[in-house]
């Protein structure tokens, strides 16, 4: 029973942080554009991630781009700006992102 409880517990250790991450890209309207496996507007979450694996400042200019916008990497469609998203959640947000693989 024990095993059963440890295994269970740490299964959902390894999914809990993905959901409450998607709750937020949520709540923030970044699933209107994106989705975690395949392109809708903007590309998918996996594919940035894939994108700037090897990219050291990656985190810090995803967090600019999520905040204010950008244009020409994905595309012709630019992303527009995300005031409603503070510098603190556009981190938590880029991390999650950055963590697909």
């Amino acid at each position: 029973m024990k095993r059963a409880l440890f295994v269970l517990l740490s299964l959902a250790s390894l999914t809990a942080p993905a959901f409450a991450d998607q709750a937020l890209a949520t709540s923030k309207n970044c699933l209107a554009c994106h989705a975690v496996d395949k392109k809708v507007v903007g590309p998918a979450y996996k594919d940035v991630a894939k994108k700037y694996a090897s990219q050291k400042d990656a985190a810090d200019k995803l967090v600019i781009k999520v905040m204010k916008g950008g244009a020409g990497v994905w595309g012709p469609v630019p992303m527009p700006a995300n005031p409603q998203v503070s510098e603190a959640e556009a981190k938590k947000l880029v991390a999650w992102v950055l963590s697909m693989k």
